[in-house]
């Protein structure tokens, strides 16, 4: 019999198969896919390696030295198993044609329909085999067409072939890489009702909902983390937020709070960090760290708390991105604070949930405030939204609007008179690093505890000042002190302090950083004199640009955001925020923005891709439009060079184990930092790994400052795209 022959050195084409059709059942069982979809999946899984059934591609899979596949004698096994897949088997030829491309395109070695057509006597020499059957070319023509659908002049995915293709990836994947396919969320419901909380509306709405597609604007400390594990309850789950401090820290919460038992089975960290952070916090034994974060790289676990590049790549179609799709299309994705998203990331993730509803997945948008423009380019793609606002509540904020630059004196006098916490954020970290310096100066007579945060530092640096913050910001924390940062705190932090010095950036994202101080609103006695300042002058070369080549802050809701202000003096009502940012931040106001022009150009540029037009290698960092390089310090370097060589050596020997690798790297990692393109002044000097190379920089670089660009001419008054 022919699936007795091998599919892989240790098993045959039948075992191999009936490990593909387990995993099609576990899916089915767990109620992710109907019965239909079970159906096509399980003939899928059936026949996808009959092709190993010949005579070339056993001589290599028993081979004792590894053979290359021989160009002119074989033919890909994936081609010929769709001759195998008798069309009988199906109610209408779209199912069968649906079964015969996904089965003709689980493997993309070659470029499949080529195949076909340039060895058209080969296949015939093959097709005299008695289980092989002929497919005449129309047929195979319109296999290959089913999922390039062309509609008003646009490449669409054919979501239910898409969707079909990816299952059989993922059932295969699992099957080949000996992993479970998926784990049970069997316990977040009991975990929540644990907690014994009283639900609030914005909780009782999600947790209603759950089935719906929800968008909640809600204030600042309403629980929306809890809104949205009760909106996932027992299914298939994933947290999406935009900076991995605030990934971090929310998952942190789940599992010491919610979910502290079986976590390496039940919730996964997913970003480019996630193997360090594990160790760094050992979550689980050392021995388990690679399975682990493995499951999570494998979308095994039922919570995941990710980046959205990590899942929403997707949307560039490489080969074999059906396989994220498939899994989303049986998902509740949480999309937390949606409007910090620049309008690259905002165009890859409204394309994406459009691609997500189509396929059969849900979403909740769950946010502090929600601009009516994005809400008009979502329902262009997606209309059936429920929609809600909670947003009463006591008073927070006492607004103080300055019409100019920030300055070191006024927070200086304000901390004089009133000390408390004290949280200063400004636009860019180069201004933060000023700021900083000048308070610095300022006190140095007196005894304060003064604190810089952003993004360039060592990451040991960093990761202990993030501690720091996390541990200053309690609400239950009673302290004086001054900590100086950048954007990167404004969102999903779980930080409350008493007073906030702010840059304007735009409406969104002041409301965001308002949402850092008087957190919980129990501080009703500090809000007779103003807890909040803003300033309202910026550095003009902040502006983005024409070409989108420079700047980060679009200066036409800037200046829209500016005139916002002019009706905010004194208490700023939650309700307030709300309708100032409905008021003001309109499709109508932003129609001619940069910030439009390049959603438009983004969104249009993935809605036209061609399915195997991008590589998968190459989208991380075009996801993101930001080039970043990890780097050495020259004076890090200097202190810790001896070990830095050392550590290097260790990785580079390929006889080392994966786990000692994997620890060496996040202890060299330690001494890096992520800095930009005009940051590159390189030594010459660099630590050579395998797939990488870290070169080391000069730079100003202290544990109290971070990492500061030497001056050079013009070149300081370019800004790379960092917080």
């Amino acid at each position: 019999m022919i699936t007795n022959m091998l599919a892989k050195p240790d098993k045959t084409i039948r075992e191999h198969t009936d490990d593909l059709k387990r995993n099609a059942k576990e899916l089915f069982e767990y109620k992710y896919i109907d019965e239909k979809t079970y159906n096509l999946l399980n003939i899928a899984c059936e026949y996808h390696d009959y092709g190993k059934a010949n005579e070339e591609f056993q001589k290599r899979v028993t081979a004792k030295i590894k053979i290359k596949f021989n160009n002119d004698k074989e033919v890909a096994h994936n081609i010929l198993s769709i001759y195998s897949i008798d069309p009988n088997l199906f109610a209408d030829k779209d199912e069968y044609l649906r079964v015969c491309y996904a089965v003709a395109n689980h493997h993309h070695n070659t470029n499949n329909y080529n195949e076909i057509l340039e060895k058209k006597d080969l296949i015939h020499d093959y097709l005299s085999l008695n289980h092989l059957k002929n497919i005449n070319g129309r047929t195979i023509k319109k296999i290959f067409e089913k999922n390039e659908i062309e509609i008003d002049g646009t490449r669409e995915i054919d979501t239910t072939t898409a969707k079909l293709k990816g299952l059989l990836h993922k059932c295969d994947y699992s099957a080949s890489g000996n992993f479970k396919i998926e784990y049970p969320n069997n316990f977040l419901n009991d975990s929540l009702e644990k907690l014994e909380f009283s639900w609030n509306d914005l909780q009782l709405f999600a947790l209603k909902n759950s089935n719906e597609n929800i968008i909640a604007v809600a204030n600042t400390g309403m629980g929306k983390t809890e809104a949205g594990l009760l909106w996932i309850g027992n299914n298939k789950g994933f947290f999406i937020l935009p900076i991995r401090t605030a990934i971090n820290s929310i998952y942190d919460r789940v599992i010491k709070n919610i979910v502290s038992e079986n976590v390496e089975e039940r919730v996964a960290l997913l970003h480019s960090e996630s193997l360090e952070y594990y160790f760094k916090e050992s979550i689980v034994e050392e021995d388990k760290i690679f399975e682990y974060r493995n499951r999570g790289k494998n979308l095994s676990i039922p919570l995941t708390i990710s980046t959205l590049d990590q899942l929403f790549n997707f949307v560039y179609k490489y080969n074999g991105f059906e396989v994220k799709l498939a899994t989303l299309s049986y998902s509740k994705i949480v999309i937390d604070e949606i409007q910090a998203y620049s309008p690259d990331l905002l165009a890859y993730l409204i394309y994406g949930l459009g691609c997500i509803d189509k396929a059969g997945g849900r979403f909740a948008i769950l946010t502090a405030t929600f601009p009516p423009f994005i809400k008009d380019l979502l329902e262009k793609n997606i209309k059936n939204v429920k929609f809600e606002k909670f947003t009463s509540g006591e008073d927070r904020h006492n607004i103080k609007v300055l019409e100019k630059e920030i300055e070191s004196c006024d927070i200086y006098n304000h901390y004089l008179e009133k000390k408390g916490k004290t949280l200063v954020i400004c636009n860019t970290i180069k201004e933060a690093q000023k700021i900083f310096k000048e308070l610095e100066l300022k006190f140095q007579d007196e005894k304060i505890e003064l604190e810089l945060l952003h993004s360039k530092y060592i990451r040991k640096h960093r990761s202990k000042k993030e501690k720091s913050i996390l541990e200053f910001g309690k609400t239950e924390t009673i302290k004086d002190g001054i900590w100086v940062s950048t954007s990167l705190v404004e969102a999903s932090l779980d930080i409350d302090f008493d007073y906030l010095f702010t840059e304007l950036n735009d409406l969104n994202g002041f409301f965001q950083r308002l949402g850092r101080i008087n957190r919980r609103g129990k501080k009703t006695n500090m809000l007779k004199e103003p807890n909040a300042f803003i300033f309202t002058s910026i550095n003009k070369n902040l502006f983005i640009n024409e070409s989108g080549t420079k700047g980060f802050i679009d200066k036409d809701i800037f200046n829209i955001s500016k005139e916002a202000l002019k009706e905010v003096n004194g208490i700023l009502p939650e309700k307030l925020k709300v309708e100032l940012i409905e008021k003001y931040l309109t499709s109508e106001n932003i129609k001619n923005s940069n910030f439009k022009k390049r959603y438009e150009q983004i969104k249009n540029y993935v809605e036209t891709l061609y399915i195997g037009e991008k590589e998968l290698s190459k989208t991380q960092k075009e996801f993101r439009n930001i080039s970043s390089y990890n780097v050495i310090p020259e004076n890090i370097f200097s202190e810790n060079k001896e070990c830095i060589q050392e550590i290097a050596k260790i990785i580079n020997n390929k006889e080392n184990s994966q786990t000692l690798i994997a620890e060496k790297k996040y202890e060299l990692n330690s001494y890096t930092v992520s800095v930009g393109y005009y940051d590159l002044n390189k030594t010459g000097e660099c630590i050579e790994l395998p797939f990488e190379s870290i070169p080391v920089v000069k730079c100003e670089y202290s544990e109290k400052y971070g990492f500061e660009r030497i001056k050079k001419d013009k070149i300081e008054e370019v800004f790379d795209n960092f917080i």
